[in-house]
């Protein structure tokens, strides 16, 4: 997917930030749809999903008649669309918050355009390869449940149960499951998943990953302090 057919849906109340970035994104090739503040972004999704869907949500936290973290969840209990919170206090907090809602990624302003382009390039990627209807994750995951993963069709199974994996989610789980018992570095995650050469908070792995426990079974995936993650074996 090239960006000229990347339509894009900001929803930030500061005017400056918003009409600075569409410009730039425009002058990129990406067609940029606008929302001041999350109720009236929320409509307009809505809107575009039964007329003409967005490719990606770029989501301020701070926003008025809704917050961000508001508006993703709203957001995600409708539809995968990729979302990128974006905010100025670049806090902690408020990126956990963001990526618990269900957000795919997360920028503090003020962020260089090339930065952002790349991340909308990366979580577009991971778009394409699975597109997958939302469903709810089962309430509890009991360790007798079989886990099945076709790598091939991108369907997981718990038992005969299907699990509607996100995107990222999905393609977490497809590299921890390529050697069950072996640990994979974040530094690979960040490099693989979400196309990072650089540097990068590794908190935004740790909350995919938290999410991804929530439906297959936090037993299944362990942490190896300091390295990564790795799927539990079957024989282990």
């Amino acid at each position: 997917m090239n960006s000229t057919s990347m339509r894009i849906l900001m929803i930030e109340d500061d005017a400056v930030i918003r009409e600075a970035t569409s410009i730039g994104l425009e002058r990129l090739g990406y067609q940029v749809l606008g929302a001041e503040d999350g109720l009236e972004g929320l409509e307009l999704f809505r809107k575009l999903q039964r007329e003409n869907p967005v490719d990606a949500v770029l989501l301020d936290v701070m926003l008025p008649t809704m917050n961000g973290t508001q508006v993703c969840r709203e957001l995600r209990n409708a539809s995968n669309v990729p979302v990128i919170m974006l905010s100025a206090r670049g806090d902690g907090l408020d990126m956990v918050t963001g990526l618990d809602a269900g957000a795919d990624d997360y920028l503090a302003k003020p962020f260089d355009l090339q930065v952002l382009d790349a991340r909308l390039r990366a979580v577009l990627r991971r778009t394409k390869m699975h597109t997958a209807p939302v469903a709810p994750a089962p309430d509890r995951v009991a360790e007798s449940q079989q886990l099945n993963i076709d790598p091939y069709r991108l369907v997981v199974l718990l038992d005969e149960r299907e699990i509607h994996l996100t995107p990222t989610e999905m393609k977490i789980l497809l590299m921890l499951s390529e050697d069950p018992g072996v640990v994979v570095p974040r530094n690979n995650i960040l490099t693989e998943v979400w196309g990072y050469t650089w540097e990068a908070d590794h908190r935004v792995i740790d909350v995919h990953v938290q999410r991804l426990r929530r439906k297959i079974g936090a037993f299944r995936i362990e942490t190896v302090r300091g390295f990564g993650y790795r799927l539990r074996d079957k024989n282990s």
